[in-house]
């Protein structure tokens, strides 16, 4: 039993800050259930996960008779080396990085400028206006026309092909409008006025300190869609030196394919396919580490930005 202001045991809890009441045996199994269940989703969701690592480097031939199932067996960097033995694999990582990083700078931008106005009560037009942006999310104008307007602007094959047709998320700004409805009161919007400040400064000194939670999920949201965009690439790029990393990484998994027609050696043909199977899991590793390297950074911030912003208002 725990005393003092301590933190309390599971079985016990204080009732109105009096003493310690003891779990009932329906309390205990039902906490179990749930430990039982987060536990069971948290294994779902890490298993992947570490077969996926095991496997990009383990030995190919122990991967495909089935013998890894957790850790690695037989240690190789084979397919690492067979990738990284691409020369455009470094600058597609690159290309990628910047579309991450510009992309959701650009729209989270966008995303403030436009949920901020949105969640004001004296905006003319509110109502118009934000039925406008929900039929452009829920119609889209296709993808002829689209290319024809991108075609228009001369953005083919430019980096901002990459960033602009994709630049605001109608949800986002719909998430956002809610975080400021919620945390930014009218009453501080007077209050403002009446000290002299203009709507840009309000904006600026007061509404974005107070918005690091959902300025930090608009981030993260828009980094990771860019990161693992590779529509608009095969759509609107053609010079091989701007593609992103997983187009590139789709290039190297279709070239790795064989011919079974034109390799008669047997055991080259089943080395080959075993090295193609071992680059699947190698290639997925690449992709997937530099978003779970930002996220930690993140987290504490998108817990309650994406909580306010999508339950509350």
């Amino acid at each position: 039993m725990s005393g003092g202001t301590g933190t309390l045991a599971p079985d016990e809890r204080r009732l109105g800050g009096g003493a310690p009441i003891q779990d009932t045996r329906g309390d205990k199994i039902a906490l179990a259930c749930i430990y039982a269940a987060l536990g069971l989703f948290c294994l779902a969701i890490l298993y992947p996960i570490v077969y996926v690592l095991s496997a990009s480097v383990s030995d190919t031939g122990k991967v495909s008779a089935g013998e890894v199932w957790l850790w690695p067996v037989g240690f190789t960097l084979d397919a690492y080396k067979a990738i990284f033995d691409y020369d455009s694999i470094v600058s597609s990582f690159g290309n990628s990085v910047y579309y991450a990083v510009a992309g959701a700078v650009v729209a989270t931008v966008l995303t403030l400028l436009a949920a901020y106005p949105l969640s004001r009560k004296g905006l003319p037009g509110k109502g118009l206006i934000m039925a406008a942006f929900v039929f452009t999310m829920m119609f889209s104008g296709g993808l002829i026309p689209t290319y024809l307007v991108v075609d228009q602007l001369g953005l083919l094959n430019t980096r901002w092909a990459m960033i602009l047709p994709t630049a605001l998320a109608v949800w986002n700004v719909i998430i956002t409008r809610t975080y400021f409805m919620v945390t930014i009161p009218e009453e501080l919007v007077e209050a403002g006025k009446v000290d002299g400040c203009s709507d840009f400064g309000f904006f600026w000194r007061i509404v974005l300190p107070l918005s690091k939670p959902i300025i930090a999920v608009n981030l993260l949201f828009y980094a990771v869609g860019q990161w693992n965009s590779f529509f608009n690439a095969l759509i609107y790029l053609t010079n091989e030196h701007l593609f992103p990393l997983q187009v590139v990484l789709r290039q190297i998994l279709i070239q790795s394919k064989v011919d079974p027609s034109q390799m008669p050696d047997t055991s080259k043909l089943a080395q080959l396919k075993e090295l193609q199977q071992q680059l699947k899991y190698s290639l997925i590793v690449i992709g997937m580490i530099p978003p779970l390297l930002v996220y930690p950074f993140v987290q504490k911030h998108f817990v309650k930005g994406a909580m306010v912003g999508s339950l509350k208002g």
